[in-house]
């Protein structure tokens, strides 16, 4: 492997595609971890369950790990709840123990978490300094950081601590549906603070991350604090259609089962992305109205 080239596993994902996409824009190698049969040059075959050579590490410059079954997929049974789980644990695992083993020489490890791992903190300005809450997904992204950092306490190891996606194929997708039919509106209220970010800025956000060698904790949220209203408000601005019909927490809860509904509907959480901004990140959409606009013209 060349110097200077970017593994990634979860490639296949919105974020992942993404990211391959803007790297290989500037000519950056990438090179793929993927479950499959090799079908292209650039393709290695890797099981997230059993150990991985740490030579297909070797000569890196960093591996992101972007693996885990859609927390989009409802509802969340018993089983689908395991597979959240085990879908990130066992993949970083494998990451983090062949990073491990290629010590001095190991490359930057760029790790997905989630904005989850706050939980439900209403009236909290949260940053990477502060604790974790106690939601479903709170206690699965302290377990997913706790794999990545199985890496080793030599290595480089940066936790994206990522927000839903403002993107069709993101977090608007099931939005825009029922903007659409005509019936959205406050969900559970609508005043709880939604982290949001753009696809362009989370793509952006990771090669930051890794031209800046930040490691840690890193929120990659938007600057600016919206509610679920702000979110739904400018769907239906965009969409030119209203956003009148509330859907109550309990009618939420019992459609979606309480732990996604509270982890993904009703949990308050005012989450700054200070180490980005602290180390010179500008944001190419600043507010939701700009991210959401851009979203929908794509």
């Amino acid at each position: 492997m060349s110097t200077g080239s970017i593994v990634i596993s979860g490639s296949s994902g919105l974020v992942g595609g993404a990211l391959v996409r803007s790297l290989r824009a500037d000519d950056i190698e990438v090179l793929r971890l993927v479950r499959h049969a090799p079908r292209a040059s650039d393709e290695i075959r890797w099981d997230p369950e059993r150990p991985l050579d740490p030579a297909v590490l070797a000569g890196a410059s960093a591996v992101v790990n972007l693996n885990g079954a859609s927390i989009g997929k409802l509802p969340w049974t018993k089983g689908y709840r395991q597979q959240l789980i085990d879908s990130r644990i066992a993949s970083t695992r494998t990451i983090a123990t062949a990073i491990r083993e290629l010590g001095d020489d190991a490359p930057h490890f760029v790790s997905a978490s989630a904005v989850g791992f706050y939980g439900d903190r209403p009236a909290e300005r949260l940053t990477e300094t502060d604790v974790p809450g106690d939601t479903f997904l709170a206690e699965l992204s302290v377990d997913w950081e706790a794999a990545a950092l199985e890496a080793g306490p030599a290595a480089r190891v940066a936790l994206l601590r990522t927000a839903p996606i403002l993107h069709p194929q993101g977090v608007l997708k099931p939005l825009m549906l029922l903007t659409r039919l005509g019936v959205s509106g406050p969900l559970g209220g609508g005043r709880q603070i939604w982290p949001w970010i753009s696809l362009p800025d989370e793509v952006r956000a990771i090669r930051h991350v890794i031209d800046t060698g930040l490691t840690g904790p890193v929120n990659l949220t938007g600057p600016e604090a919206a509610s679920a209203n702000d979110i739904g408000r400018a769907i239906a601005a965009e969409l030119r259609r209203p956003y009148l019909v509330p859907a109550p927490k309990w009618a939420l809860r019992l459609a979606l089962g309480r732990d996604a509904a509270d982890s993904l509907l009703l949990s308050d959480a005012r989450v700054v992305p200070a180490a980005l901004q602290d180390s010179g990140f500008d944001f190419e959409h600043p507010t939701v109205a700009v991210a959401v606009a851009a979203a929908l013209a794509s």
